[in-house]
């Protein structure tokens, strides 16, 4: 049966969502997949004045929004002449449709939109409900992408079977180097104190990953580090300095911190180049078209 997942880009008009809808057409084009735009319009909830202004050509909230979405159709199909390139204009919540929307789909791609360097907080709403809610990998684009450096996927004590799988295909797309870490963490307080058998079940962890990632991607230079830090967020974001994507894992549904991880909340948070949230799962489907 043909695969007819799709890569879904969510695009609001922006800066950092131009840059998102970019990535997702030349990776749509690397992996062979259509590329669904999606543009949420919340104006519905707000008015019910979205006809054309009497005697105004060519004006009115609705036409706005669809404008919007043409134009993020446009800069997707001038990123990668001859991607099939479709759009959808939906009416409600961002986050809450391209959680439904994204069931079933290759991966979900959307820019970041926090607060600039206002305490370091680097992504928007929309993104960090999706991190938790959405049922295909995440991908949140900043500008400074690093074209040149390579992926860099986080595994936890239990391999991160998922992220590890979702930063081999980006790799093997790039054919970009590929580098697992795994951190062995300190609490406050020990420091960098030898824990021999810590120490070992942690070189065992990434053994393995690193042997898994090596079957997926033969072709493209897989290297791994064990980390030691009392924090693994803080040594997961040091690694990733440069890196063209940071892949981690995530865990449970929700929006409380709690439910999408602890590390994966730090790193929407503070990461400087772009974040693959690798999720799975089932949840209904959306999609209206016009």
């Amino acid at each position: 049966m043909q695969d007819s997942r799709s890569i879904v880009a969510g695009y609001d008009g922006s800066a950092e969502a131009a840059t998102a809808i970019h990535w997702a057409a030349e990776q749509a084009q690397l992996r062979n997949r259509p590329l669904l735009v999606v543009h949420c319009s919340i104006w519905p909830l707000l008015t019910r004045n979205l006809g054309p202004v009497p005697g105004v050509a060519d004006s009115g909230l609705e036409r706005a929004a669809q404008a919007i979405l043409e134009e993020g159709i446009s800069r997707a199909e001038a990123a990668a002449p001859g991607l099939k390139v479709e759009g959808t204009l939906l009416h409600g919540l961002p986050a809450s449709y391209l959680a439904e929307i994204s069931s079933g789909e290759e991966m979900i791609v959307v820019g970041s939109r926090g607060l600039g360097g206002f305490l370091g907080l680097l992504v928007g709403s929309v993104s960090l409900e999706l991190a938790a809610t959405a049922t295909c990998p995440v991908a949140v684009i900043r500008p400074d992408l690093h074209p040149g450096g390579p992926v860099v996927v986080a595994v936890d004590g239990t391999g991160s079977s998922m992220a590890l799988e979702d930063a081999c295909e980006l790799a093997s797309a790039w054919q970009a180097g590929l580098t697992v870490v795994h951190v062995h963490h300190t609490p406050p307080g020990y420091g960098h104190r030898e824990m021999p058998d810590a120490v070992a079940a942690a070189g065992e962890v990434l053994n393995s990953a690193l042997a898994r990632a090596r079957a997926l991607s033969p072709a493209v230079p897989v290297e791994g580090r064990v980390l030691t830090d009392t924090s693994v967020a803080h040594a997961v974001l040091k690694a990733s300095e440069g890196a063209r994507m940071l892949v981690v894992g995530t865990k449970g549904q929700g929006l409380l911190r709690e439910t999408i991880g602890s590390t994966a909340h730090a790193v929407l948070h503070h990461a400087r180049g772009p974040v693959l949230i690798s999720r799975r799962g089932t949840t209904a489907r959306i999609r209206e078209e016009q």
